[in-house]
């Protein structure tokens, strides 16, 4: 449907603009901000070589982004487990109550979108949306 494909690309054209405001304001590059939500989306710590997997960069590439990072002060490498040689990426608290701050009219938005279905239409939305984003997840670039 010519319509719906329409919507999700404004829907992306949106959500971008955001996240390359919150990027110059953070003195950041965009691909810092996907960085990131990789690594607060995560259900457990990414590694480097994970994270290089999920963004499709170069390991040199993937050390640069967590430099900027790191020194920005949004997150910290750890090496948590026995194996010394694994380094985990950890968001700081500090930036995670930021991006919050910056992203809340985005929340505030969505919520106020969401209200105006029911949960029945909701379900069916958020199913259509997992739906979409495993097979986008198994396109190659």
């Amino acid at each position: 449907m010519l319509a719906f494909a329409v919507q999700l690309r404004r829907t992306t054209r949106e959500v971008n603009r955001l996240v390359h405001g919150f990027a110059s304001a953070q003195g950041l590059h965009p691909t810092d901000i996907a960085a990131l939500t990789a690594v607060l989306d995560s259900p457990e710590p990414l590694t480097p070589g994970r994270l290089r997997e999920h963004l499709g960069l170069t390991s040199g590439a993937v050390t640069a982004c967590l430099d900027r990072l790191e020194k920005a002060g949004h997150i910290r490498r750890s090496r948590e487990s026995a194996d010394r040689r694994v380094v985990h990426i950890h968001y700081v608290d500090d930036a995670r109550t930021a991006a919050r701050r910056y992203f809340r009219p985005l929340a505030e938005a969505t919520g106020r979108a969401m209200e105006r279905f029911d949960e029945d239409e909701l379900a069916v939305a958020l199913r259509f949306l997992a739906e979409l984003n495993e097979e986008l997840g198994g396109l190659a670039p």
